[in-house]
């Protein structure tokens, strides 16, 4: 018996796979229950053969369970027509414990009745949590299954951006660069990401002349990026693509800048012979990612240009028929921000920080497992120490980076610790997902988003 083979056995009174492998589930109930927690584990943690096999079984259970990887893209065009509105979709970045993160906010959803959710993971953010785009898409497949999640499920590439000097130094290091981008759309929009944005606002030159030529290194790589979205979607699927013209933490975004860049990527776009373009664009209002972080740890006040949001979001929709602009860099906010951005019709706001704080700083977490990767980070990440940083500040920055080095740990963590973790975060989404407006709007969702069935072959270790 193969390694998959004798994986799969162990869940033989659950549900059986055929020698052409097809899935029958024996008894459902039980997918609300351990089997699916020994499957979540397996795709993130489990053997190769493990893994692949996990990963794809989980896929066919959704999708057997009625649980399919969506696109918003038909939400997002009710937007730009103005039949929906008066939310901002909330989109987490879910770095550490995914399973148990990704229930809680399903859990909180499920209270509320509330829709839309995206669950998305960035380009860097894969590098140091030690999770590729199969990995993060089956192990939310996982938590879709284990909580019986109703409606369509969006998972999200973030910032799948151009690093600017590999750009800038052109010949081969910008072609392998431009390469390495398309590969991670190709395996990700395979995984199941059917939304996806694409952040080349690392390459606007502020140094040239005019605006249009500011932006055009932006819009014609982000034209050349979704050709290539559109060429490997699934039939059926038009995968909801994002643009960016303000890159977080820098100047802030202006209408003047949005049109030249919208207006350069549809001509561009259109010469590559795109159809659908993109459905909204992040920009940059005072915000930076994590926060502004002062010596004794605590993050500084940010003053959010709640005006540009609406006036960008207010153009998006009228002249180009998008949804709206998106707020990057936001979780540390204080909580009374959160109820401006519908307020002021943002589209979507992206969420990681505060969830990853609400983790390591619990009273829960263990202190000896901190102890553990802060020693990692004062070893390997010292180089990212800027000159002048107190303790406090160097480990609030990079310790984001202790995801991956101690992931295994983290998904061992007494049952009744992440029991108590999890509560405290599925009380903060129910707070977020009623100050967004999303409570009570999954009608609105499934009204507007209808889930293309994606099946994939089984793997060959399955087979026979």
């Amino acid at each position: 018996m193969s390694g998959a083979s004798a994986f799969i056995s162990g869940f033989k009174d659950v549900f059986t796979v055929s020698a052409g492998g097809e899935v029958t589930i024996t008894n459902p109930g039980a997918l609300q229950g351990e089997p699916t927690d020994r499957l979540a584990r397996a795709a993130a943690l489990g053997t190769d053969q493990e893994k692949e096999a996990s990963r794809w079984l989980l896929r066919e259970l959704c999708r057997l369970s009625g649980i399919h990887s969506a696109s918003i893209q038909g939400l997002y065009d009710a937007m730009g027509r103005g039949e929906a509105s008066g939310f901002t979709t909330p989109a987490m970045n879910l770095r550490g414990m995914v399973y148990e993160v990704a229930r809680a906010a399903m859990r909180a959803a499920a209270k509320l009745n509330a829709g839309p959710l995206v669950f998305e993971l960035a380009r860097s953010e894969m590098g140091y949590t030690f999770q590729d785009p199969d990995e993060y898409a089956s192990v939310i497949h996982a938590a879709a299954l284990r909580e019986g999640r109703n409606g369509p499920l969006f998972i999200q590439g973030d910032h799948f951006q151009i690093a600017s000097k590999k750009y800038h130094a052109g010949g081969e290091t910008r072609d392998a660069e431009m390469a390495a981008l398309a590969d991670l759309v190709t395996r990700a929009v395979k995984a199941g990401f059917y939304n996806i944005d694409i952040d080349a606002s690392t390459l606007v030159v502020l140094e040239r002349e005019s605006v249009m030529e500011q932006q055009r290194d932006n819009f014609e790589r982000q034209a050349e990026l979704s050709a290539l979205v559109r060429e490997c979607e699934p039939e059926g699927v038009t995968i909801s693509v994002g643009g960016e013209i303000g890159e977080v933490g820098k100047k802030n975004s202006n209408p003047g800048e949005f049109r030249a860049f919208m207006d350069g990527f549809l001509e561009a776009f259109k010469g590559r012979g795109g159809s659908k373009g993109i459905s909204k664009i992040s920009i940059q209002t005072g915000t930076s990612h994590g926060g502004m972080v002062l010596p004794d740890g605590s993050v500084a006040a940010v003053s959010i240009d709640f005006n540009c949001l609406r006036e960008i979001s207010g153009i998006a929709r009228s002249e180009y028929g998008m949804a709206g602009a998106v707020q990057h860099g936001a979780s540390t906010l204080p909580s009374e921000a959160f109820s401006q951005f519908p307020a002021h019709e943002a589209a979507e706001v992206h969420l990681a920080t505060e969830f990853q704080n609400m983790m390591l700083d619990h009273r829960e977490f263990p202190a000896e497992l901190r102890k553990e990767m802060y020693a990692w980070l004062s070893e390997n990440c010292a180089g990212e120490r800027k000159k002048g940083w107190t303790d406090e500040q160097f480990y609030y920055k990079t310790r984001k980076k202790g995801w991956g080095p101690f992931k295994q740990q983290v998904w061992d963590l007494p049952a009744a610790t992440r029991t108590t973790i999890m509560k405290s975060l599925e009380d903060r989404f129910g707070f977020l997902f009623e100050q967004l407006g999303i409570a009570g709007m999954l009608p609105t969702v499934e009204r507007f988003v209808k889930p293309v069935e994606v099946r994939h072959p089984a793997p060959a270790s399955l087979r026979g």
